[in-house]
């Protein structure tokens, strides 16, 4: 759930989200803050410039302490701050434009652009400005998809992401691994203990009901609690940065405890989480078990041995061939479903790995397909 703090403009962004029934789930409070006087009292203060990054990031700091203070116990909350200025009904010295903030518990979503004057009228750059607040706040709570935005030559849309001290501690290599839970809240250590769960790790790009349903059916399969694990690095997808960390991560707050790890492989990951089982589907298991993934000095077999010393184990979910093995295409009903029975296991290390069965769980959809459906609507993922 939100608070929305703005001045000078943004207010179509709360027309538009109480436009749509049930707005009283996400938005717990709005204040424009229209007169200098208010937008002082907010921040603290009389601001040297008011459409700033610091002013946005300041209105979005009140505003999640706000929501806090407003939200009932156990809900995961955000702030959202935005200020601008735009055409009037006079000539303005300055430039057009809007510095906005999302503050979570993973960090704070900054935005900024500066805007053509005159290519646009006060109620299109008004459009603009609150398009772009909906952005930042459905990525604050954890919608991956989004609208395009069309901008002009030479406008540049300016976005960053700073993390939170644990979130920054991971990135940099000061913390092995940070754990979120359904509460947005960010903790340094495990908030249960490590050993016992049941850990569904994936890039989740987006999650999806697949990923819910899978992390459901292990939890009941094997009678442990089940959490979620993303790691930035992978060992065969690109490495991303902590503004798509943020992205990815802030789809779990409300839904589910999140682990955010600094490692890619599974023997390192079984250091972390003792006594666990890794729950992933049949594409994770043949690339766990590809020898092309370790080197000389880290072999398949050193790998495994490592996740075995550790009490840890696998737990393979089946899946549609297509969907597994060509991220362009969707899966459909002549592709077959493929199963642990359809690898090769060496025998040194059959232990380690257990079929969920098909009746406890099967969900055909792909991640990669619900991109290809925004992108067709003209979504951005």
């Amino acid at each position: 759930m939100l608070v929305y703090d703005f001045a000078g403009a943004g207010a179509e962004a709360l027309a538009w989200l109480h436009a749509v029934g049930g707005s009283s789930r996400t938005v717990l409070e709005a204040v424009d803050r229209y007169a200098a006087a208010s937008l002082a009292e907010a921040i603290g203060g009389v601001p040297e410039k008011t459409v700033s990054p610091e002013v946005a990031a300041a209105l979005a700091a009140r505003a999640r302490r706000r929501a806090r203070e407003l939200a009932a116990p156990g809900v995961s909350v955000i702030g959202v701050g935005c200020t601008a200025t735009i055409a009037t009904d006079r000539t303005k010295r300055g430039d057009h434009g809007l510095c906005l903030a999302v503050d979570g518990a993973l960090g704070r979503h900054s935005l900024s652009l500066t805007l053509r004057k005159g290519q646009r009228d006060r109620d299109a750059e008004e459009r603009l400005v609150s398009t772009l607040v909906l952005h930042a706040a459905a990525t604050g709570c954890g919608v991956l998809h989004r609208r395009s935005v069309t901008l002009q030559d030479g406008e540049v849309l300016d976005e960053r992401f700073e993390g939170a001290r644990p979130l920054d501690d991971l990135l940099t290599g000061s913390l092995p691994h940070v754990a979120l839970t359904p509460e947005g809240e960010l903790l340094d250590a495990l908030p249960w203990p490590s050993a016992g769960v049941a850990i569904v790790s994936g890039s989740f790009n987006p999650l999806h009901e697949g990923h819910l349903g899978l992390a459901a059916a292990a939890q009941s399969h094997l009678g442990r609690p089940a959490a979620f694990e993303l790691a930035p690095r992978n060992a065969e997808k690109p490495t991303f940065d902590a503004l798509e960390l943020y992205r990815r991560a802030t789809q779990f707050q409300g839904r589910a405890p999140l682990l955010l790890t600094s490692v890619a492989l599974f023997s390192h990951k079984a250091a972390f989480y003792p006594g666990s089982v890794f729950v992933i589907g049949i594409d994770t298991a043949a690339r766990v078990l590809s020898p092309r993934f370790y080197d000389a000095a880290h072999d398949l077999d050193t790998a495994l041995d490592t996740v075995r010393t550790h009490g840890c184990r696998f737990l393979v979910a089946g899946r549609r061939t297509g969907a597994a093995s060509d991220p362009r295409r969707a899966a459909t009903e002549e592709e077959p479903y493929m199963t642990l029975a359809d690898i090769d296991i060496p025998t040194r290390h059959a232990d380690l790995f257990e079929a969920l069965p098909e009746q406890a769980f099967r969900a055909d959809v792909s991640s990669s397909a619900l991109r290809e459906g925004w992108a067709h609507h003209g979504v951005d993922a």
